[in-house]
């Protein structure tokens, strides 16, 4: 018999807020592997502390780069390529052989994550199913407390890696906004919040759900961003009774 494939979505963080599917395969899982930069733990690892079989077999799938090169290079997308075909082999062979393997996603797994890049390249092979959740924006705009949207608001959601000028012309046309993947463009994605006219109505979240969330307006933020872990948000003004 041939295994499954799980992708399985843990929500913004919190475990409370994953889905009962997806607590039911982590408790019961006996191959569970998850992406993380080299040296680190993962952070879809340390969301499932506590979670894991003891004879839990562990699959760390380690990131070749991240940001170490433009994603404008070609050697980018080589290598991650090849990292895929690497770690998408292993899984395969393990479900060939008819062993089930849980895959961790952060947020939701067809949601902007890495699992969709596994999914592509296994879903012809071996049986995949794919657990949806709660997406990191919905814990972001939540912790601000106050809708994302009213009425018949549009809601754009952008990538701080587009160019300035892209970020400047979503922004404008938009009623609301999230922006996620700040990364190393936070300076840039503040100049377009300024000139698209919505820097005073952003709010910043830094680790939405999670023990250390921090919620504030972009305007008002002092202390030092931590990018990786943080959304902007923009809620719209729209329609309402």
């Amino acid at each position: 018999m041939t295994g499954t494939i799980y992708g399985v979505g843990l929500g913004p963080g919190d475990q409370e807020l994953m889905s009962v599917k997806s607590d039911r395969l982590i408790r019961n899982a006996k191959h569970v592997a998850f992406f993380r930069k080299a040296g680190r733990k993962g952070q879809a690892r340390q969301i499932v502390n506590g979670m894991l079989p003891e004879n839990v077999i562990e699959f760390p799938m380690e990131y070749p780069v991240t940001t170490e090169i433009p994603l404008t290079d070609p050697r980018y997308n080589e290598m991650l390529s090849a990292f895929y075909a690497e770690v998408t082999g292993h899984l395969i062979a393990l479900a060939q052989s008819g062993e089930d393997v849980v895959v961790l996603c952060e947020g939701d797994p067809f949601f902007y994550g890495s699992f969709m890049h596994i999914y592509s390249r296994v879903k012809d092979s071996v049986p995949v199913d794919v657990v949806p959740a709660i997406t990191g924006m919905s814990g972001a705009w939540t912790a601000t407390g106050a809708p994302i949207t009213w009425g018949d608001d549009v809601l754009t959601v952008i990538m701080g890696t587009h160019s300035e000028d892209k970020l400047e012309q979503h922004i404008r046309d938009t009623d609301a906004l999230v922006i996620m993947k700040i990364g190393t463009n936070f300076d840039k994605v503040v100049r377009a919040l300024k000139t698209g006219g919505k820097y005073e109505q952003a709010y910043l979240v830094q680790f939405a759900t999670m023990a250390k969330q921090t919620v504030c307006k972009l305007s008002e933020m002092t202390e030092k961003v931590t990018p990786y872990f943080s959304i902007i948000v923009v809620h719209g003004q729209g329609r309402r009774p």
